[in-house]
């Protein structure tokens, strides 16, 4: 080998990690910092509050009090993979599988009605509970909403081409899903759908009658299924007197009255002990309430703000409208479930079985919303990326054409010079 060859070789090989560097540099520049940093808040006061419901549970079920624990540990390490993986991968890539992940969740959700075993009066999950696929339909609906609403345009504002094939896609849904029954989560994603209709520019007059007629079918059907029109009752009963609220609703007014400012400490909380149902899902937010006080209830509703800012931002800053549309279903999804279970916990709202996104326990609504988070990044990585202009990774050692860089000029030796004159 030539010596020019050996000094082009070993200044290429100095290059190599210069550009591995500035790579790593350059995608830690287009994550969003501030939506990182707020999900690991709230995925850590989660693991916390899991632990502190579930130890004296564990250890009576299964003699460890860190058994139930470990399993949202799990579950938040796969999420954190999937979150990871999706922020990695280009979200323009799932626009091309939309309609076939719409398809394979409609028909995973009947294979649900169809196979899987009652479990307390409901058909929602596979595996004793490990699978719940209304969980998953939500993030693949806002996915397939997104790139639908994204192609159609200004067509939407016509019926045939917007409120009819929204109505037909959007209840087939969640009529699946309210039969199993799970109302809560038919009617989060039916809130989702028709707030992404909006921001694709839907006419209001349609939005409106869309409206009309899924308050009238859900007010039949809380009617017509005996717990929903329990529920119901028991709020409209509390609006004047909270003493007629349901025992469930009065547990987490305990919860809140007990822990008042400050709270009564971390794991201190007695209402998680048989009194107030199912402390470590949807009643999460009442211990936190118990245990950390108004203090950490506001800790935690700020947080779920910053979140929405910086969702919201990352869909306005979206290089293309299905980008704009998936930041913007994705965040009004995890805020507005926040804000349900917040809303019931407080009795602002007539009870409903919804979880408290990144601090209720469980496996598939966890890995879901984290999935979101990790789209919600993507979109935010593509649209930094292009909007900062390409630079050469070090134009000292960059001899060659990669990463889109020129090739550095060679110095002429000042006799070649003096030569040509």
């Amino acid at each position: 080998m030539t010596a020019p060859q050996v000094i082009e070789n070993e200044r290429i090989r100095v290059s190599d990690p210069v550009r591995v560097v500035e790579r790593k540099k350059l995608f830690r520049t287009q994550m969003d910092v501030y939506l990182v940093l707020v999900v690991g808040v709230l995925l850590a006061i989660g693991l916390m509050m899991v632990f502190s419901t579930t130890f004296d549970w564990s250890y009576q079920v299964y003699g460890n009090a860190s058994t139930i624990f470990l399993r949202q540990i799990r579950s938040v390490a796969i999420g954190l993979g999937v979150m990871l993986l999706l922020a990695v991968l280009d979200y323009r890539l799932w626009k091309r599988f939309a309609l076939w992940m719409m398809l394979a969740a409609i028909v995973l959700l009947i294979t649900l009605l169809l196979t899987a075993p009652e479990l307390f009066g409901a058909q929602r999950a596979f595996f004793n509970g490990s699978l719940q696929p209304g969980e998953l339909a939500q993030l693949i609906t806002i996915v397939y909403m997104a790139a639908w609403l994204s192609a159609k345009q200004t067509k939407i504002r016509r019926i045939s081409y917007g409120l009819l094939p929204f109505s037909i896609l959007v209840g087939a849904v969640t009529g699946l899903i309210a039969l199993q029954p799970d109302l809560s989560t038919a009617g989060l994603i039916l809130i989702t759908a028709v707030t992404m209709f909006f921001l694709a520019g839907a006419d209001l007059v349609q939005l409106g009658a869309v409206a009309a007629v899924a308050g009238s079918i859900g007010w039949v059907v809380a009617s017509q299924i005996t717990y929903a029109g329990t529920r119901l009752a028991d709020y409209l009963a509390s609006i004047n007197d909270l003493t007629n609220a349901s025992y469930h609703v009065q547990q987490a007014i305990v919860a809140f009255l007990n822990g008042g400012l400050t709270g009564v400490g971390l794991g201190e909380g007695y209402q998680k002990f048989g009194f107030l149902p199912a402390p470590h899902t949807d009643s999460i937010f009442a211990v936190i309430a118990e245990e950390l006080g108004l203090v950490g209830c506001a800790l935690v509703t700020v947080l779920f703000v910053v979140l929405a800012i910086r969702g919201f931002r990352i869909a306005r800053l979206a290089t293309d409208s299905f980008g704009a549309l998936l930041a913007g279903g994705i965040t009004v999804w995890i805020v507005f479930e926040a804000l349900l279970n917040i809303a019931v916990m407080t009795a602002i709202l007539p009870f409903s079985g919804v979880p408290l996104p990144f601090i209720s326990f469980g496996g598939s609504a966890l890995v879901s919303t984290l999935a979101g988070v990790g789209l919600l990044l993507s979109v935010s990585r593509v649209s930094a990326r292009h909007s900062i202009p390409e630079r050469k990774v070090n134009a000292d050692y960059d001899l060659s054409r990669g990463d889109r860089g020129g090739s550095v000029p060679r110095v002429r030796r000042r006799g070649s010079a003096d030569e040509g004159r």
